[in-house]
């Protein structure tokens, strides 16, 4: 195969971000430089971030060029931006143009909305995705509902949609005062959000803004998926995003699983099982502080434990959500052996886990094979998860690891005192951890794609 120009846009990237999907993003890409390929990223600053100045500039990371637009010069003004931006057709098919890019490969597309997907059609480009969350089905992209529970999907009238809308832009509907109170009950916003999409049919509601925020909210999963036809092809990592998929009609045929690869020569150094009992279990945290992570269950579960020879480090930012930083911190006052650790490098996440004798994800959304589990798994580091199928099909309760229901503090308490108690059980979990997916061997079948593509779009044979 020919070296191609593969262009890779996702919503954030490092420096200063530096979390799942953009370290798959990162890892892929140097992976098919190392192939002898051409990545570049494209990326953005979001709307709030801290910027630089300009529309957009060009940097180096991690041995690739990367193009990013600065959204701070494009303010948001209302809720359809965040999936179609328009104004961003010219700068995005500018910064295509200047790349020529053989194929294009999205690992998300918020920020760019799917104005870039219009770019790539018109452009007559084959681009391919790697669904990493639910952005396509989603507004919040976790399936995560206005109250807390867990979702499908769009019902067949999107009311439960925009129930999720009313609720994170309420301020928008906070008049009359009755309206507030009616949207501010879990228990009547469901009927208002039925309601609404009738009401603002009526005449008096014709050129309204109300009326037009509806359609926005309720019109967004149709014109995502209608736009979904440009790729090629879109790889699922897990089980539960393939059936989402499937279930929200986002053309089955296109959709293929593959899992994730990791940078297992990272993982090398630190690949073994646990050869000694530890006299005080070290547990630990690895990902952001924010609400659906779960972190206050584990706090709660480890300040639960009785007979506690144990610790508990907390690796992420602490200015991500200054409200839930603020709890956690009261929830962890006066429980002894609770740290919590800055951010570290990417290439140090190895040495972390080793130090580490129990990684717990105790999420609230459907996580996707966070790759923290997968690089917990490699180094032979026992986990604790949630339930649902983003995590649980590669954890096997009681082998290399436990899951918990959802949101089940004493469970998690339950299975940590456990480890506690018997702390002999973490050698054979720790025998049995393991995941031997390297991210080259992901790069390949990468590529395998791309081929298939090119190929079928051009209608040339295979180069």
């Amino acid at each position: 195969m020919k070296p191609l120009n593969i262009l890779l846009p996702v919503h954030v990237f490092f420096p200063d971000h530096f979390y799942g999907t953009e370290t798959y993003t990162l890892e892929l890409a140097q992976s098919l430089k190392i192939m002898g390929h051409n990545p570049t990223i494209l990326t953005a600053i979001l709307y709030g971030e801290k910027s630089p100045g300009g529309d957009r500039f060009t940097y180096e990371y991690g041995g690739l060029t990367v193009d990013c637009i600065d959204l701070n010069t494009q303010p948001l003004k209302k809720f359809k931006q965040l999936y179609s931006r328009p104004d961003l057709y010219p700068v995005l098919k500018d910064i295509l143009q200047q790349r020529k890019p053989d194929i294009v490969h999205v690992t998300h597309l918020m920020g760019h909305t799917a104005v870039l997907l219009e770019v790539i059609r018109d452009l007559k480009l084959p681009a391919v995705a790697t669904l990493t969350d639910f952005y396509g089905i989603c507004p919040n992209s976790k399936l995560i509902s206005y109250d807390g529970d867990l979702c499908t999907g769009p019902n067949r009238r999107f009311t439960n949609c925009l129930s999720c809308y009313i609720r994170e832009h309420d301020y928008e509907f906070l008049n009359p005062k009755i309206m507030a109170r009616l949207i501010q009950n879990d228990l009547s916003l469901p009927w208002v959000s039925c309601l609404l999409p009738y009401i603002t049919t009526l005449p008096r509601f014709a050129q309204t803004r109300i009326r037009e925020i509806i359609r926005d909210a309720i019109d967004r999963t149709a014109y995502l998926r209608a736009l979904y036809n440009v790729y090629a092809c879109m790889i699922t990592p897990t089980d539960l995003l393939h059936e989402a998929y499937v279930k929200n009609r986002f053309y089955p045929e296109k959709l293929k699983k593959i899992n994730f690869g990791i940078n297992l020569d990272m993982a090398k150094a630190y690949r073994h099982a646990m050869t000694e009992v530890p006299s005080s279990i070290r547990f630990g945290y690895i990902g952001q502080i924010t609400s659906h992570k779960g972190v206050d269950l584990l706090i709660k579960a480890f300040a639960g434990l009785k007979g506690k020879q144990a610790t508990l480090s907390i690796y992420g930012p602490k200015d991500q959500d200054a409200a839930y930083m603020s709890e956690l911190n009261h929830l962890s006052d006066g429980v002894g052996g609770i740290a919590f650790k800055a951010t570290f490098p990417k290439d140090q996440l190895g040495k972390v886990l080793s130090e580490i004798d129990v990684l717990v994800i105790p999420s609230r959304w459907y996580e996707n094979s966070p790759l923290v589990l997968l690089y917990a798994l490699a180094t032979k580091t026992p986990v604790i998860v949630t339930d649902m199928k983003g995590m649980s099909e590669f954890v096997r309760n009681g082998y290399n690891g436990f899951t918990f229901k959802k949101d089940n503090m004493a469970q998690l308490g339950q299975i940590m005192q456990q480890m506690v108690d018997n702390p002999a059980a973490l050698l054979q979990l720790s025998k049995k951890a393991d995941y031997a997916k390297d991210i080259m061997d992901h790069a390949g079948d990468v590529l395998d794609i791309y081929q298939s593509c090119i190929v079928g779009i051009s209608g040339l044979e295979p180069i």
